[in-house]
């Protein structure tokens, strides 16, 4: 359509430059007019291209939205509808809000950026620094008491539940909050501190916490975070499944007390043996 138009503009502009020379009389006025023509169709150019990129933005935005509030519908069993989701899931919403505000501060709006950061946090009990970036389809579960320092880095497709902390340990200025590769699950009530990289398909148990750079597909738990399961081409993916994560502390117990079962049943022996021999 601009296209046309300006052709348009173009043709006539054309006809009225060879009726300027032909004519004598009000040769300023017409060409004044002339260079008023000019001036339109470089303001329609521009103004053309200028709607084409906001149309080209808006529909890369609106895709975004849509593939966020799909991965939800994916992720979460009790997901419903996208209505359901576009109005009650708090994870989406700190995502949502947290783009505009690393938008203000990537612009160093930095006050703008707090301000709308702590509505976020306010709003939804998530909260997010401006300038921590995070990658595509990122899933808050639940989220509340969510916590994502300045320099922390996401990956995409990761997964987090409540009570995260991703956390930094010095006061100086530089990066000093976690990497998180691509496709990381945190568990609930984990914490991981420091300047470390988690390696893509990591899985952090719940209450872990984590100080140490992890590998890619290990799955870490406890206090201090111990790698207990590793990737293997035998099992290239692995499900986050609470309830079957490995814990290296019940395996040792669960050792000791049938090490204890069999010293005992060695003991009665013994004493039986002992039993007989004196009734002899």
């Amino acid at each position: 359509m601009f296209r046309i138009s300006i052709f348009g503009f173009r043709i006539f502009r054309f006809i009225y430059t060879i009726h300027l020379f032909s004519c004598q009389e009000n040769f300023r006025i017409h060409l004044k007019f002339l260079l008023n023509l000019e001036f339109a169709i470089v303001f329609h150019s521009i103004f053309g291209l200028k709607l084409r990129i906001w149309r080209m933005v808006d529909l890369a935005m609106w895709e975004r939205l849509k593939e966020d509030v799909r991965t939800i519908k994916e992720r979460d069993p009790a997901a419903k509808n996208a209505v359901e989701i576009f109005l009650c899931y708090p994870g989406l919403h700190a995502i949502w809000l947290h783009r505009i505000a690393h938008f203000l501060y990537q612009r160093r709006w930095f006050t703008i950026a707090r301000l709308v950061s702590h509505f976020s946090r306010g709003f939804t009990g998530i909260e997010i620094h401006p300038g921590a970036k995070i990658g595509r389809r990122l899933f808050i579960d639940h989220g509340m008491g969510v916590v994502i320092g300045e320099t922390t880095k996401i990956g995409d497709d990761c997964l987090i539940y409540k009570g995260v902390v991703l956390g930094g340990t010095t006061l100086e200025k530089k990066k000093r909050h976690p990497t998180l590769g691509n496709r990381v699950i945190i568990g609930s009530n984990s914490t991981v501190l420091g300047a470390i990289t988690i390696g893509d398909g990591a899985r952090i148990g719940s209450g872990s916490v984590v100080v140490k750079p992890i590998p890619a597909g290990a799955t870490v738990v406890g206090v201090p975070g111990r790698i207990v399961e590793s990737l293997t081409p035998e099992k290239e993916e692995l499900d986050f499944e609470h309830g079957n994560l490995p814990d290296p502390l019940s395996d040792i117990m669960k050792m000791l007390l049938q090490l204890h079962s069999k010293l005992e049943e060695r003991v009665k022996r013994l004493e039986n043996q002992e039993g007989k021999n004196r009734s002899r």
